[in-house]
């Protein structure tokens, strides 16, 4: 009982009880934000490009500054939230964030917008690993948390696909800066809520933080995206430019694994990996992302330069995505409990896999219905495995070392974003390109310009003019649509793979020893007013019972010291293992 005593303060102490849910709802809106951030400026890079007059490689880096930042970064501050506290780190975060916002918005020069998305993508790797730490400490019982992961999980694709829509909206009828100005009136509003409402959470603390090895982390998380975006690019794989950051990213991570596998006081418990349910969901995230945001980008392309939409039609046909994922995380805990991570994780997979064969039969012709049908179940699909994999990660992990498991998964999803983009776009480009190297009466110089992309094709096609370029414009939307199927075949087969990998995870959701259920929760509750009543008669129940102190100290009520709460075996290093 004394465990379950203990597992009962630290869930109060930790903002549990009715506030819980408030605090879910600020984290949900600074995860929004985040999201959001990292879509709407897509639909903006035409008029940054006519505005700032960039170069090739500055534009490159206005986009990218953001996530590759973002992404290297989310090791260090997740595990430094989890040394010096995650609330700490989540409002200097929003502070940032506005701050950043401000500058991107009133940019001139493309030097100053890219500074100002690098600053953004700090503020988005402080914010987004606190989230899902200060959730795990939040909701410490198993089945809540994974309501709560479901709404955040939801919450990420609303923001996500929302991002094109308002983006194209603002660009329409004001100017491109007012796609960040939006983020501040947020910012000032969620600041001060947030200082007032999120508790204070932070690991065990022993041992000192490795700042070298958090920036040995950051390097080598930056160096692998950084290769692989540049091959979604197009680049070479073997060019200096893209195997160069990819093997010294690769290396430095070897070497950060080495040194924390080490120390006594790891920044991670490289322990967990060695959990087939922590490690296969990592896997799973990553294959998940994979498969989303290769298909998005292709799907984008095919909404707009194949059926001719515009930016503003295009993100609204993608909105049948977002509901279905705002479903999928709504219904996930539920689902969770009754089917277990096994399965749902693999039938999302499964299901996304039959969704993405089924969208093959888009052709040239705008098919309202079977994409409406198409997106629906790949966003219910995909949000499913998301759900179940994240949920299962997070649940692998101590409590201790929320920061650290949170910010690997966050780091898996960027890494499967870059992934796909750079996987499926090379699959696209190995099927587009063929298409056109024999179009009657297109020189083959052109032939080689169009065969870059289909919207360098129309603009070829453009200059032939005459029937050589009605030509090359009809030759191209043929090739692209293969394209688009031979992608989506190849998208169905890594989705079955990661069918096959779920098969690892374990049957049904279990609760940990070291988290209570809301039956020995009630019953904590009991007891420790008991204990207070008869530690200090006449105080109030309430006070002692508070946990104001920290999920490691006790208040004991009538001579105002504290003293250490006795651990429950699940805080002990290397713990938390679920029983399956």
């Amino acid at each position: 009982m004394s465990g379950t005593t203990t597992a009962g303060a630290r869930l109060r102490a930790a903002g549990g009880g009715t506030n819980r849910w408030v605090v879910l709802v600020v984290l949900c809106v600074s995860l929004l934000l985040v999201a959001l951030d990292a879509t709407v400026l897509h639909v903006a890079v035409p008029a940054v490009t006519e505005d700032l007059r960039p170069s090739s490689t500055a534009l490159l880096w206005i986009v990218d500054a953001y996530p590759l930042v973002c992404a290297s970064l989310l090791i260090l501050f997740g595990t430094l939230g989890d040394r010096i506290g995650r609330r700490r780190v989540l409002l200097g975060g929003y502070a940032l964030f506005g701050v950043a916002s401000a500058v991107a918005a009133m940019a001139d020069t493309p030097a100053v917008l890219i500074a100002a998305r690098a600053l953004l993508g700090v503020g988005g790797a402080m914010i987004m690993p606190a989230t899902l730490s200060i959730l795990r400490a939040v909701f410490p019982d198993r089945r809540e948390r994974a309501t709560a992961i479901g709404v955040w999980t939801a919450v990420a694709a609303i923001g996500a696909a929302t991002g094109p829509v308002l983006g194209g909206f603002l660009v329409e009828h004001y100017w491109w800066g007012s796609v960040f100005l939006i983020n501040i009136p947020l910012m000032a509003l969620i600041l001060p809520a947030g200082r007032r409402l999120l508790p204070e959470s932070r690991g065990s603390g022993q041992g000192p933080w490795d700042v070298l090895g958090a920036l040995m982390a950051a390097a080598g998380v930056l160096g692998a995206v950084l290769g692989v975006k540049r091959a979604g690019a197009g680049d070479e794989l073997l060019s200096p430019a893209t195997l160069g950051p990819l093997l010294l990213g690769a290396a430095l991570l070897v070497l950060f694994v080495r040194r924390q596998r080490r120390r006594a006081h790891p920044l991670i418990d490289m322990r967990l990996f060695s959990r087939a349910a922590f490690t296969t969901s990592v896997g799973c995230i990553v294959l998940a992302m994979l498969a989303l945001v290769g298909l998005e980008l292709i799907a984008v392309q095919y909404l707009q330069l194949v059926l001719g939409l515009s930016p503003l039609e295009t993100g609204l046909r993608l909105l049948p995505l977002t509901f279905a994922a705002m479903a999928a995380g709504a219904t996930g805990s539920y689902t969770l409990a009754r089917v277990g991570p096994r399965r749902m994780v693999g039938g999302g997979f499964v299901l996304t896999a039959g969704s993405v064969l089924l969208l093959v039969l888009m052709g040239q012709h705008d098919r309202p219905l079977l994409l409406t049908v198409g997106f629906v179940l790949l966003g219910f699909g995909l949000q499913t495995t998301l759900f179940a994999a994240y949920e299962s990660m997070l649940s692998e992990a101590p409590a201790d070392s929320a920061g650290g498991a949170a910010a690997i998964g966050e780091t898996s999803y960027q890494l499967g974003a870059g992934m796909g983009i750079a996987l499926l776009g090379s699959v696209m480009n190995a099927a587009y390109a063929p298409g056109l190297a024999r179009v009657p009466g297109v020189p083959a110089e052109a032939a080689a310009a169009a065969s870059n992309s289909l919207g360098e094709a129309y603009q070829v096609a453009a200059g032939l003019g005459g029937a050589a370029g009605e030509a090359l414009h009809t030759a191209a939307r043929h090739a692209f649509v293969h394209g688009l199927h031979v992608t989506l075949a190849v998208s169905a087969a890594l989705l079955l793979s990661g069918a096959a990998m779920a098969l690892r995870l374990p049957r049904v959701m279990e609760a940990p020893a070291d988290e209570p259920t809301a039956a020995t929760d009630h019953a904590a509750d009991h007891a420790d007013r008991a204990a207070v009543d008869r530690a200090a008669p006449g105080v109030p129940a309430s006070r002692g019972a508070s946990g104001a102190h920290g999920p490691h100290d006790r208040h004991q009520p009538g001579d105002g010291t504290r003293v250490p709460a006795r651990r429950a075996p699940a805080e002990t290093a290397g713990s938390g293992r679920t029983a399956h």
